[in-house]
């Protein structure tokens, strides 16, 4: 895990471009705080600030290789967990290596197999390979988009970066927000291959990107595919059992210390009770983290989305599966402290309003950091298993619009109200998302023979995967990245997504509930409470002292009526609710406050150019 970035100029050296290099790259340094390193070779210049997991002493980077054509340089971000099998078939292929690290595996994977290396992976990665025989810079990103990767064309060449900060600190890249830039902050839905920042875009999950003195070409090397699904329940169940075992033991190797997310629901109790299971065998323990509230378990109201508090459950887990566990206690001081929000913000680029979710995700990383270097997540398994409130709701299950969204207006009402009525027209968010959906469901394959039920089941699927997962994985990333902490997400092994994504809809819901096959097949490691307990989502404080930070924060900003926060968003909409009686206070008001203080402090970070027109 690591930050990467680069530029490209055909038409210079960037021999002379060093100090810009370098400013590039040192945005990263929270991605790779144990290392850092650029290379230049005329038009091609590469930075690399590492983390390191795997062969710490001789997986530096950038990391070359010199041909008769040319020399190969390489910057990687990420793990590749089969590349023990890769490094014994090339081998067998003539290749000798200096490292054990799995950088130089795929370097020397591009030398034998080209961009085809990317189809052998096995893991989560994004990175850049310079190619001087050839004079082109490859981009490669992994097939479920874990790992970020952003780009900027410029007239002779490209830059490109782990996240946009890396990007926006050469003078050739504008930050500048337009209309499109604005929809995707507050649609809440991944437009992919979007990066909000004009003339920015991401590299696809499962694309090869290359650039060259022709141009920039794109080559897109895995998708999700529709296909017929033959084994019954039993051999459903008994193949996603062997999935997650050989995916868990996979990435439970590093060279540094490591732990589990552990929330109490199915999906991180599954697979730390896996961790665990496999750990014993050579007579290790698991270290596992969970995040909690000052007084939140002893004073929890239940509500329609969260009707138990975790901290009982991530209890019964550590005891059944021995680990060595820690609860991470929070306070409403540091989850309402503007300094969080604002650490928050420079993490992820971007002003996202989660509010105390994002704020409780960072502090809760900053503080395993202090015990643990990689941790694995259960983040995902939701979208892969099926295990949202959506996923059950008639009103989603048959609305032509984004299912989440459908219950994300039920619960939380729509925190694009809090713009200005003629931003808000501008937007058009429905026309916006009722675009974006058209084009997410026409590629989706239907089987011969599919059920009208499961065929709208098989979308709403395929959507959570392509659509709704990638905004999630973006945040535990950059989030993780921000203080050096490197999260594995087990659920997003291409292999498992696939199988599971085909089997229809009344395997994955055999009992009646959501994620079956997930729960059958973990069975025999879970306690009986989290086998049984209902689907909950990431915790949210209920303290009201929190709203009441909030709307503090709110009244100090708007006793400055031209901070530019007010060209986009309503003023009196923010007085209401700053206002409102603290105790009453809906979930809506909230969220636009947490909007509107991420968006003033994203201004003053950034200082973006915004368009409207």
């Amino acid at each position: 895990m690591c930050g990467i970035t680069g530029w490209v100029s055909f038409d210079r050296d960037l021999r002379d471009a060093s100090t810009t290099l370098d400013a590039m790259t040192e945005t990263m340094a929270c991605r790779g705080p144990d290392d850092r390193g650029t290379w230049i070779s005329g038009p091609a210049g590469l930075g690399h600030r590492r983390l390191a997991i795997i062969d710490l002493p001789g997986g530096r980077q950038p990391m070359t290789v010199e041909t008769p054509q040319g020399p190969l340089a390489l910057v990687y971000s990420g793990e590749t967990y089969n590349f023990t099998e890769l490094r014994r078939e090339l081998t067998g292929r003539g290749h000798r290596f200096t490292t054990e690290s799995d950088t130089e595996v795929v370097l020397r994977g591009y030398l034998e197999w080209g961009e085809a290396v990317a189809e052998r992976l096995n893991g989560m990665y994004a990175f850049a390979l310079w190619d001087g025989r050839h004079q082109k810079l490859v981009m490669i990103r992994d097939r479920m988009g874990i790992k970020p990767f952003y780009y900027y064309p410029t007239p002779d060449g490209v830059l490109f970066g782990s996240e946009p900060k890396a990007i926006l600190a050469n003078p050739l890249a504008r930050a500048r927000v337009g209309l499109d830039g604005l929809r995707e902050l507050f649609a809440f839905v991944k437009t992919p291959g979007h990066a909000v920042w004009d003339g920015m875009h991401e590299v696809e999950p499962g694309t090869v990107v290359t650039v060259d003195r022709g141009g920039l070409r794109r080559h897109v090397y895995w998708s999700l595919k529709t296909r017929p699904h033959t084994d019954d329940q039993a051999a459903s169940v008994a193949k996603v059992r062997t999935l997650l075992d050989d995916i868990v033991r996979r990435q439970l190797i590093s060279d540094v210390p490591l732990c589990t997310l552990l929330s109490g629901g199915l999906d991180s109790s599954a697979m730390t009770a896996l961790a665990a299971q496999q750990l014993a065998e050579s007579g290790e323990k698991v270290r596992s983290f969970a995040v909690d509230f000052v007084g939140q378990t002893e004073n929890f109201v239940a509500d329609e989305l969260r009707a138990t508090p975790d901290t009982p459950f991530v209890h019964d887990v550590a005891r059944a599966s021995g680990t060595v566990h820690q609860d991470i206690v929070l306070d409403t001081h540091a989850l309402a402290d503007p300094a969080v929000r604002a650490r928050v913000i420079r993490a992820r680029d971007l002003p996202m309003g989660l509010g105390d979710m994002d704020a409780s995700l960072y502090l809760l990383f900053k503080s395993i950091r202090d015990h643990s270097t990689v941790a694995l997540s259960g983040e995902s398994a939701d979208e892969v298993f099926g295990g949202y409130l959506q996923f059950f709701d008639e009103e989603a299950r048959r609305s032509d619009m984004f299912p989440w969204l459908v219950q994300f207006a039920r619960h939380f009402g729509d925190d694009a109200d809090v713009l200005r009525p003629e931003v808000h027209t501008a937007l058009n968010i429905p026309g916006f998302l009722q675009d974006s959906y058209a084009t997410a469901v026409a590629g989706i394959e239907r089987l011969p023979g599919e059920s009208d039920f499961e065929y709208r089941m098989r979308r709403i699927c395929y959507l959570h995967l392509t659509r709704f997962v990638r905004l999630l994985l973006d945040r535990k990333d950059r989030t993780s990245m921000a203080v050096g902490l490197e999260v594995r997400v087990p659920f997003c092994d291409h292999r498992l997504v696939e199988y599971v994504y085909n089997a229809p809809w009344s395997l994955k819901s055999f009992d009646g509930r959501e994620k079956s096959l997930l729960r059958e097949a973990t069975a025999d490691v879970l306690p009986k409470s989290v086998y049984d307990r209902v689907k909950s989502p990431y915790p949210s404080t209920q303290d009201p002292k929190y709203a009441i930070a909030l709307q503090e924060q709110a009244k100090d900003l708007l006793a400055d009526p031209a901070h530019r926060v007010f060209d986009l968003v309503d003023p009196a909409t923010v007085r209401r609710a700053a206002e409102h009686d603290t105790p009453q206070i809906t979930m809506a008001s909230r969220r636009g406050l947490e909007r509107t203080l991420d968006l003033a402090l994203w201004l003053n970070l950034y200082n973006p150019e915004i368009t409207l027109s």
